[in-house]
C-alpha cells in the first residue's frame, strides 16, 4: 500500500505559490445516474484524498450505493465525468478494480470453503498476484485474529469472524483503496470495536477508505471528511466536528414526560431553537448555563444534557421523515 506522502505531487498555483495537495484517489464531477424517468443521482461533485477515510452518509434510498457503485465500475454513470486511482470509469474500471478492495454489506463468503481457501481462490482472481500468496494470506489471518481458525469452515464463524474475513478478502491484492459498505451493520459492541480498530490500522498503513454507515459515531470515530447524500445529491461535505460546528448549536437538552409542553414554553427564550421529536423536547442553547440553571431548578425534571453531534446534523439536514 502507498504511504499518503508518496503520491504528493508538487504544483505550481495560479499565483505562483507551490502547491503540495495530494492529488485525488476518486475525482467526480458532475456525476449522474438515471434509471429510466427518475434520477437518482443528480450532479455529484467529489474528492477523495490518499490516506483518508471519506465516509458517505444518507438515508435510504438517498443514492450512496449508486454512487459506489459508480466509482466500482459496476453502474455506468449517466452523465459526468469519473477517475479512480487516475483510471477513467467506467473505461478502465477493470484496471482500477485490481487496486480496490471491496467489503459488501452483506457477506458472501463461499460456504463451500475453509476460511484460508476463501482467501486462497479469491486471490486467484487478481492479476497483480502476491509474491508469496501463502505469507500474504498467513499475514491477514493474524491481521483479522483468525489464525486460529484458518481450516474452519465458513458456517462454522460467528457473524464478528464472518465480517472479519470478509475485510481480509477484501485486502488481498494489496490494495490502495478499500471501499466499506456498512462495515460493522448487525455487530455487537465488541466485534465493531475490533473492526473499526482494524480500519484505523489500514489507515495507519497509507490507505485510502470509503465507507457508507448508518452510525454516526462509526462516522465520527473513523471519517476524517464525509459527505451527506440526499436526493441524489451532496448536501453537506466537510470533517464530522465541521459540520457540527456548521449546522447544529453545541449544547443539546433533552426533555421528556409531561414537563416538556411546558419548558417549550418557558425555554424558547433561554434556547436557540426547540423542536418535539415524538414526546421529547429538545432545546438547542449557544450559551447553555442560563438554560441549564433553570432546568436545575425545577425539582423532579426528567432532563439530560449533551453536546451536539453528528447525528443532530444528519436529521436536520435531511429531516426525521422514515425513509424505506
Amino acid at each position: 500500500m502507498a504511504a499518503p506522502e508518496e503520491a504528493i505531487r508538487e504544483a505550481v498555483d495560479e499565483d505562483g505559490t507551490l502547491d503540495s495537495t495530494p492529488p485525488a484517489i476518486v475525482c467526480a464531477r458532475g456525476l449522474r445516474k438515471r434509471y429510466g424517468g427518475l434520477e437518482v443521482v443528480r450532479g455529484v461533485d467529489l474528492d477523495v484524498r490518499p490516506g483518508e477515510c471519506f465516509g458517505l452518509l444518507g438515508p435510504n434510498g438517498a443514492g450512496k450505493t449508486t454512487v459506489l457503485r459508480m466509482l466500482l465500475g459496476l453502474t455506468p454513470p449517466t452523465g459526468g465525468t469519473l477517475t479512480v486511482l487516475d483510471e477513467p470509469i467506467p473505461v478502465r474500471a477493470r484496471e482500477a478494480r485490481e487496486r480496490i478492495g471491496v467489503v459488501p454489506q452483506a457477506d458472501n463468503l463461499d460456504p463451500d470453503f475453509t476460511v484460508r481457501e476463501n482467501l486462497a481462490i479469491y486471490a486467484r482472481y487478481f492479476a497483480r498476484q502476491p509474491a508469496d500468496p501463502d505469507r500474504r494470506i498467513d499475514d491477514l489471518l493474524r491481521f483479522s485474529s483468525l489464525d486460529g481458525r484458518a481450516d474452519a469452515p465458513i458456517q462454522a464463524l460467528s457473524g464478528g469472524m464472518k465480517r472479519r474475513l470478509s475485510l481480509a478478502r477484501a485486502l488481498i491484492n494489496g490494495p490502495e483503496l478499500v471501499v466499506l459498505d456498512e462495515p460493522s451493520t448487525g455487530l455487537d459492541p465488541q466485534a465493531r470495536q475490533y473492526i473499526w480498530q482494524r480500519l484505523l490500522a489500514l489507515l495507519g498503513q497509507g490507505c485510502t477508505l470509503i465507507l457508507t454507515t448508518h452510525y454516526m459515531e462509526e462516522a465520527e470515530r473513523l471519517c476524517d471528511r464525509l459527505a451527506i447524500i440526499d436526493n441524489g445529491r451532496i448536501i453537506a461535505c466537510d470533517t464530522p466536528s465541521n459540520l457540527v460546528a456548521r449546522h447544529i448549536e453545541p449544547h443539546v437538552f433533552e426533555l421528556r414526560g409531561g414537563d416538556a409542553e411546558r419548558w417549550h414554553r418557558q425555554g424558547v427564550g433561554l434556547a436557540a431553537r426547540s423542536e418535539y421529536v415524538g414526546d421529547t423536547l429538545l432545546l438547542y442553547a449557544v450559551e447553555p448555563d442560563a438554560l441549564g440553571d433553570a432546568l436545575y431548578r425545577e425539582s423532579g425534571l426528567r432532563y439530560w444534557q449533551r453536546p451536539a453531534n453528528l447525528e443532530d446534523v444528519f436529521l436536520r439536514l435531511t429531516g426525521r421523515d422514515l425513509r424505506d
